[in-house]
């Protein structure tokens, strides 16, 4: 991003977003796309161990259980905590449209306060694509999937190919991601990224 504001309202001339033909079949589990991802992966403990499920068209459906370590505000969630969980589903909107993309801007609306212990369900969708822009929505539901609204978002994510995640990230685990004899979790590391 080259430092201006990128607009969450699609532009005209936007289209309708496709879902591609190898995309996860509806229902079935994302999973980590890296095992140290603050948002998904396994190998942190703290980590909010966002679980997505692909879903209809072109959107996702994930849960997020609030735990201590997740606090802002004694016994409630921390907000950023709870952008990160929505950015880490609506992320997850790349293996529907099979595109690598980054988050280029993230708005971030709090309805409600949202208690330690509170399983948050998440839904994402994509709006619009134009070029390289997806325009995408979210919103995070306590009390189930058709609970009340706690937090809603919108984001535009950017695609960008892989060489981004290599050029910018840390030598050493770039290196050692690379070095993986498990190819399918190398490609997972670099295909898909908040």
């Amino acid at each position: 991003m080259s430092g201006r504001t990128t607009a969450l309202t699609p532009p005209e001339g936007a289209v309708p977003p496709v879902r591609h033909p190898d995309a996860p079949a509806p229902g079935e589990t994302i999973g980590s796309h890296y095992e140290y991802c603050f948002g998904c992966g396994p190998g942190v403990p703290h980590g909010l161990h966002v679980d997505v499920r692909a879903g209809d068209g072109v959107c996702v459906t994930a849960e997020f259980r609030v735990k201590d370590a997740h606090q802002g505000a004694p016994g409630l969630a921390h907000g950023g905590v709870l952008a990160t969980a929505l950015d880490e589903t609506l992320s997850a909107l790349g293996w529907m449209l099979r595109v690598i993309a980054v988050t280029g801007r993230l708005e971030t609306d709090y309805l409600l306060p949202v208690p330690v212990d509170t399983v948050l369900h998440l839904r994402a969708e994509v709006k619009a694509v134009h070029g390289r822009k997806i325009y995408a929505a979210a919103t995070g539901r306590i009390g189930g999937p058709e609970g009340p609204v706690a937090l809603r978002a919108e984001a535009v994510f950017v695609e960008v190919k892989v060489d981004h995640f290599i050029e910018h990230g840390r030598p050493a685990e770039i290196q050692a991601t690379l070095a993986n004899p498990d190819q399918v979790k190398v490609a997972r590391a670099f295909e898909v990224n908040p």
